[in-house]
């Protein structure tokens, strides 16, 4: 699939859309990337999976922060045959207080993925949670990068950053 029919399959899902907004960093934008309209819809979900797991090929896991990234690590998941962790924003305060639900990620090496970047905060502290656990991290894909800051702040770590799409390349293309 190339970028244009990955851009369409967004825009037929309503996960693009156009008009006033407030991000989660508290920034207005004229646009909002709802990745949550496209992994929500079965058809669309296996295609974006699909896509991403061209990438997945010698990992031991694949992992991904709470929310956004669940249903594509499991989606992923179920396409390839590879184990996933859940990270969480915060560690539990109850039970076994994880903040990595599934294997132990000690000396594994773990493909990240996440929805939409913007600063790349999720994703920096995915990495850092990780890292801690004395994963092995290489790469990173995202669906969408909205090309503001988050490639170049996960490449100086070392990590190679993979948008399917870039926010320039959809709106040149809408």
């Amino acid at each position: 699939m190339n970028k244009i029919e990955i851009i369409k399959i967004l825009k037929n899902c309503e996960a693009i859309k156009f008009g006033n907004f407030i991000l989660t960093s508290g920034t207005s934008s004229n646009y909002y990337i709802d990745i949550k309209k496209a992994s929500t819809d079965p058809n669309v979900l296996k295609k974006i999976t699909q896509e991403i797991s061209k990438f997945s090929k010698n990992y031991d896991l694949i992992a991904g922060m709470e929310l956004g990234a669940v249903p594509l690590i499991v989606a992923l998941s179920l396409e390839t045959g590879i184990p996933y962790v859940i990270i969480r924003k915060t560690k539990k305060a109850h039970g076994t207080s994880k903040q990595i639900e599934g294997s132990n990620v000690k000396d594994k090496k773990i493909l990240i993925i996440e929805d939409v970047t913007t600063s790349g905060g999720s994703v920096i502290e995915t990495i850092k949670i990780l890292k801690q656990q004395k994963a092995i991290l290489d790469k990173v894909i995202v669906i969408v990068d909205r090309e503001s800051g988050a490639k170049k702040k996960i490449e100086d770590l070392n990590i190679e950053f993979i948008p399917l799409l870039s926010i320039s390349e959809i709106i040149n293309n809408n």
